[in-house]
């Protein structure tokens, strides 16, 4: 039944003419191309489970067709959401792009190891993953030139962790890394005094939220103000926007995108949390999952390099309502200025 307090009628000739409510705009779609976009050369994806113990991992390879060899990213999960459906959009996205998933499990559960064990478990994941993608047949030989890392929450920290220390880890250098909400709250053991150790050539991405009440925006903002020696950093803000339906938020969780089709078996709290307030939108399409795309283009075939660096306004685009409306841009920070496009709309 209609509201008629926020409904317009006029009474003609003794008949309610009621107006029909205005129709909300809906989200912006995914790009059929480009950073971010749906142009995939793949069909399917081969999913398998090394992940019983805390330093196990799981794996995404692309299929339909099956290349011999593939870049290689490595995606670190946030605190308790250890299951990779809760990425698996994503993960699906970059897999289909012609991409491994390497996805290291580094927690057994929500309460055991200690963080200080986040790392260490990382990091013999990923070199079981890429040592059995070497030796082992009938799987996708990983490209170690071409590695890349993207991390959510104490994920984000993880990565930020290895990509200052990978030489002593053992692990090769990372072409690119991105950092999704980073932060660890009261639990200390993957954070570093500074991240000046960085390699130049590493390029550096960092999405926050305005609305991050869970980590905040300070490991974010830190890791781009030490790392120094990367002339190849961005640091990006999003904010929400409620002009269409479903509104767009900017909160904690904004990476989470599911794909049961992903699902490794894991169900806790976090799970749960994800199934209330995962969705796969503009978000995802013009935010992580652009960014990340750029900055692999960039590094592995000289494209979208302007927008691998966070510069202009293609950065801080976030798309458009059905309405033709703009999505709320990014506020973009870049060594070369202060801010490198400042994200609001006109009034």
């Amino acid at each position: 039944m209609m509201n008629i307090w926020s409904s317009t009628f006029l009474l003609l000739c003794g008949v309610a003419l009621l107006s029909p409510e205005r129709e909300q705009p809906a989200g912006p779609e995914q790009p059929a191309f480009g950073p971010g976009g749906a142009d995939y050369t793949h069909a399917a994806v081969t999913f398998s489970d090394h992940a019983r113990r805390a330093d196990g991992f799981w794996l995404f390879e692309p299929a339909s067709p099956v290349p011999q060899q593939a870049p290689v990213v490595v995606f670190h999960h946030g605190y308790g959401a250890i299951n990779p459906m809760i990425y698996g959009a994503w993960i699906r996205h970059l897999v289909r792009q012609g991409n491994i998933v390497i996805y290291p499990r580094y927690q057994k559960n929500l309460f055991s190891p200690g963080s200080k064990h986040f790392v260490p478990n990382a990091v013999k994941g990923i070199q079981s993953a890429l040592r059995l993608l070497s030796e082992e047949a009938g799987h996708v030989r990983p490209d170690t030139n071409a590695l890349f890392m993207a991390g959510h929450s104490y994920g984000g920290a993880i990565t930020a962790n290895i990509a200052a220390r990978y030489t002593e880890l053992g692990l090769p250098r990372p072409q690119g890394v991105l950092l999704c909400a980073p932060g660890t709250g009261p639990l200390k053991g993957g954070l570093l005094e500074s991240y000046h150790t960085i390699d130049p050539q590493t390029r550096l991405g960092i999405i926050v939220s305005v609305n991050d009440y869970v980590v905040g925006e300070e490991l974010g903002r830190m890791v781009y103000q030490t790392a120094t020696q990367t002339p190849f950093r961005f640091l990006m803000r999003q904010f929400p926007d409620e002009h269409g339906a479903p509104a767009l938020t900017a909160g904690h969780n904004e990476c989470y995108a599911l794909d049961a089709d992903l699902d490794g078996g894991v169900n806790n709290l976090s799970l749960k949390r994800a199934e209330r307030v995962a969705q796969e939108n503009a978000s995802d399409y013009f935010g992580y999952w652009k960014m990340l795309d750029a900055m692999m283009a960039c590094s592995l075939r000289g494209e979208h390099c302007e927008l691998a660096k966070g510069c202009g306004a293609e950065a801080a685009y976030m798309g458009q309502w059905s309405d033709g409306h703009p999505v709320q841009p990014m506020e973009v920070w870049v060594p070369e200025d202060t801010v490198a496009w400042q994200g609001a709309l006109n009034p």
